[in-house]
């Protein structure tokens, strides 16, 4: 009788704490469940790149009730899109100064494209060094960082914070082969303003290091350059290095964006082929406008669409 006692007092034991640990474990799944809605919810908030919406849906809600000339034509760049380029949705992108620069990083870093060729021959952490000390441009003290308008003695430092930034979120990107993971990774990165700011200012750096080397081979007639360079040097509120940073890169983030001419240089020198769809210029030959325009086979595309020259979102093709 004993023996059997214990038998069903130990099934009773092991009923009990199954029941126990079935309750645990569908709470801690509704909580995990509840805990990852509300992570989602407040990562969607302040990602800087949305996720795909269906192209028409988006220019019936943004054009609506609106019967104006040039949203007539908008409207039917839209359906142009559509039917002739099978541009099926579109990323919105944060509507700021800093748009073109997120468009295009968004678009390398989540198609995997590696360096250019000249990134991975040099550190590009030493650049900010090399310009300061070994050309001497010590003017460099007055670079701003976007809204934050930074300028003074510790503008190097910064400036090599940002170039880390920019390196170890690319390598990060190009090195994860799964495009899923990979999508996922980039999400993360693009709403964290902080350090999506340090990539954007990176990127400025390289531009204007780039018109330094440029100017200086200029200068000396060392070897030909693209003609970019002779067009953006040309300007007279370009005419050096220090004037291009002053009068142009400094309000990129703050009050103001790339113009064109120095959106060839953004193409050069990230080694992408940028196709831009110009809405407000449908049934044009600069409709559609590619940056360089002197670019090398091997080097892969990435498209924009524009509805101002202004701000720019990012269009998905579907065959």
């Amino acid at each position: 009788m004993w023996q059997k006692v214990k038998v069903q007092l130990g099934m009773s034991f092991l009923v009990t704490v199954f029941w126990y640990c079935r309750r645990l474990y569908n709470y801690l799944a509704r909580l995990l469940k509840w805990w990852t809605s509300y992570l989602q919810r407040r990562f969607l908030k302040n990602v800087s790149v949305s996720p795909e919406v269906d192209l028409l849906g988006y220019c019936r809600r943004e054009w609506k009730g609106d019967d104006t000339k040039q949203a007539k034509h908008i409207r039917e760049a839209y359906e142009d899109l559509f039917w002739t380029y099978h541009i099926k949705y579109l990323r919105q992108v944060r509507r700021d100064n800093y748009s073109v620069l997120r468009a295009v990083l968004f678009q390398i870093f989540s198609q995997g494209i590696s360096f250019p060729s000249w990134m991975k021959e040099r550190d590009i952490l030493k650049l900010p060094e090399k310009l300061l000390y070994s050309q001497g441009c010590n003017w460099i003290q007055q670079y701003s960082f976007g809204p934050e308008r930074y300028t003074g003695p510790n503008a190097f430092g910064k400036l090599r914070k940002c170039m880390e930034a920019l390196k170890t979120s690319w390598t990060e990107a190009s090195s994860i082969k799964d495009h899923e993971e990979r999508g996922n990774m980039c999400n993360m990165l693009f709403s964290d303003e902080i350090k999506e700011h340090k990539l954007y200012e990176a990127i400025k750096f390289v531009m204007l290091y780039e018109v330094v080397e440029a100017y200086e081979q200029m200068k000396n007639r060392q070897e030909h350059l693209p003609n970019l360079f002779s067009l953006l040097l040309a300007r007279d509120s370009s005419s050096d290095p220090l004037s291009f940073m002053m009068n142009h890169l400094n309000a990129v983030g703050d009050s103001g964006r790339l113009e064109q001419v120095e959106m060839l240089l953004l193409g050069y020198l990230l080694e992408v082929k940028i196709k831009i769809y110009r809405l407000h210029k449908f049934n044009t030959e600069n409709f559609q406008v590619t940056y360089p325009d002197e670019y090398k086979r091997e080097w892969q595309e990435i498209s924009l669409l524009t509805e101002d020259d202004r701000f720019y979102h990012i269009p998905i093709t579907r065959t």
